[in-house]
């Protein structure tokens, strides 16, 4: 195996992105972080580094154990990363999911503007 990969590429390989276009687009927008710094998609990874980014409402941070060949399925996911987010980040999914969807508005037309800042304060 390898004993590096370009981010973007190791992104896609190990299914945290759908298309590794959206790994590079994630990478330059400064949404993915390496070791707390952000991270382009040309980089070069080594085991051992550790990885964060935006995952819906949570912060998921995964650990580079290795290199796969080319995109592998998601039961062998776990031999190329190790995932490393606290439970509590977790909790947060299934949190929102017992609220329900949001309601802010009664068939009023758009939300206002402090309808925005309360659901992006829940967000």
């Amino acid at each position: 195996m390898n004993e590096s990969k370009r981010a973007d590429k190791w992104l896609w390989c190990v299914r945290l992105y759908k298309t590794r276009t959206l790994a590079a687009d994630a990478c330059k927008g400064g949404k993915v972080k390496l070791n707390g710094d952000v991270l382009k998609p040309a980089r070069e990874l080594k085991p051992g580094d550790i990885i964060s980014f935006r995952y819906s409402v949570i912060t998921k941070t995964v650990k580079v154990l290795a290199f796969p060949p080319a995109r592998v399925g998601a039961k062998l996911v776990e031999q190329y990363m190790e995932d490393l987010t606290p439970p509590e980040e977790y909790q947060k999914i299934t949190d929102l999911k017992e609220l329900g969807p949001p309601v802010f508005h009664q068939a009023k037309g758009r939300p206002t503007k402090r309808d925005r800042r309360k659901m992006n304060d829940i967000l």
